[in-house]
């Protein structure tokens, strides 16, 4: 699994900046760290958010974080440079000749949506049956993604909730030790690194790799818009230079601006090569 760098660089730099200021006005690690407090933020936030969704949304969680850690840029260039490659395959031979690509390596490296899309043109099913069937898959799979990066959105809110109510649970320690002054400064600081730790919790992580989840799941359905589109050009048979150029619409100008040389030199030869 190759690490997406950015959101591991980003949680570590907000917490040593943070960690780093503190101690530069004169602060210890050892009065940021309380056992207890965590316990009952972390605690009260994960129980929160597990009543707020099924059990079987929980489980996804270990996996929805690997994913948020996994690297993941997006291969919409491969995608049109696959299906500049079909559409002269099936000029050249027939649509029926792309049932060859079903099993091959190369389809193996896109989004299983390519292959059910093909399987819907080779076998000849109506262009609407095709478009209506794949855009209701791509919703319904967005729509799952979204509810993924839900559960830490949802985890992000309760965190510092959780957090002033271990505050509140702390001051009222304080005011059961109101006849020993000196217990009093320790009790108040110790009351509050609980709201610290639920909005640490909420804004260097939950939000973030609810966010990142997002990000990932508007990757992936535009890679599978991407996917329909192209297989909509091939049913209608339409030609591999107005195919590329039609596919290249689905890359942002950001995008084009740095990779339209390179992705149209490389679009030309492997046209060029067959």
């Amino acid at each position: 699994m190759e690490l997406d760098i950015a959101t591991v660089v980003g949680i570590v730099v907000a917490v040593g900046a943070i960690v780093y200021g503190y101690t530069l006005g004169g602060g210890t690690l050892d009065s940021l760290i309380d056992v207890g407090s965590a316990i009952l933020v972390i605690g009260g936030t994960i129980g929160a958010t597990i009543v707020s969704y099924s059990m079987d949304d929980i489980k996804k969680v270990p996996r929805l974080l690997v994913k948020a850690f996994k690297d993941q840029s997006n291969n919409y260039l491969e995608i049109i440079k696959y299906f500049a490659y079909l559409a002269q395959k099936a000029r050249s031979e027939g649509l029926l000749s792309l049932e060859s690509e079903m099993e091959s390596e190369k389809i193996k490296n896109f989004d299983p949506i390519l292959k059910e899309c093909l399987e819907l043109v080779v076998d000849g099913s109506d262009m609407e049956l095709i478009k209506t069937t794949m855009e209701n898959k791509i919703y319904i799979e967005d729509m799952e993604a979204k509810k993924e990066a839900g559960i830490f959105e949802a985890a992000g809110g309760y965190a510092p909730t959780m957090g002033l109510i271990g505050t509140v649970v702390g001051l009222i320690k304080v005011l059961l030790e109101l006849d020993d002054p000196s217990q009093i400064g320790p009790s108040v600081s110790l009351a509050f690194i609980t709201t610290l730790y639920g909005a640490l919790l909420a804004n260097l992580f939950f939000l973030p790799i609810a966010q990142k989840l997002r990000n990932k799941a508007s990757i992936k359905r535009i890679e599978k818009e991407l996917i329909l589109e192209g297989s909509l050009s091939l049913q209608a048979g339409e030609n591999p230079r107005i195919l590329e150029r039609k596919l290249m619409t689905f890359i942002t100008q950001a995008q084009l601006k740095n990779t339209s040389q390179k992705g149209g030199v490389e679009l030309n030869e492997e046209m060029g090569g067959r």
